[in-house]
This record gives structure tokens, C-alpha cells and sequence, in this order.
């Protein structure tokens, strides 16, 4: 399992895909999570602006990334 740091209390999902390096672009953040296919701490999450913290977890394309702060 990947991870990605994170300074703040929280990160949203789209910026967390992008971090991950798991998408090109906010625009392909936007598509795959509207389209369903993110899931985050095993379920699926339709909402760009979902807020993880540390010890939250999300998968695209078989790829699970933890939130550490």
C-alpha cells in the first residue's frame, strides 16, 4: 500500500488522487470519482470534495493509498 503525507488536518479526495499521482489533472479527478469508481475506506465515494484525514485510505484502479499526517 501507498501513502501520501499531508500537512494540513485534511485533504480532499480530488487533490489526494493527484498527489497520489493516481490522475493527470483536477478535470480526471472529477470524472473517475463523479463516475464512481474511487473508493475511500471501502466504499464507493461519488464527492470530489470528501475531506480524508490521517489513517483514511482510497483505491482507483486496484491501487490503495493511505492519508498520513
Amino acid at each position: 500500500m501507498n501513502s501520501i503525507k499531508i500537512k494540513d488536518e485534511f485533504i480532499k479526495l480530488g487533490q489526494a488522487l493527484k498527489l497520489a499521482g493516481l490522475v493527470d489533472s483536477g478535470l480526471e479527478a472529477k470524472e473517475v470519482i463523479q463516475n464512481g469508481e474511487v473508493k475511500v475506506n471501502g466504499e464507493t465515494d461519488t464527492r470530489r470534495g470528501r475531506k480524508l484525514m490521517n489513517g483514511d485510505t482510497f483505491t482507483y484502479r486496484d491501487q490503495t493509498v493511505k492519508v498520513e499526517a
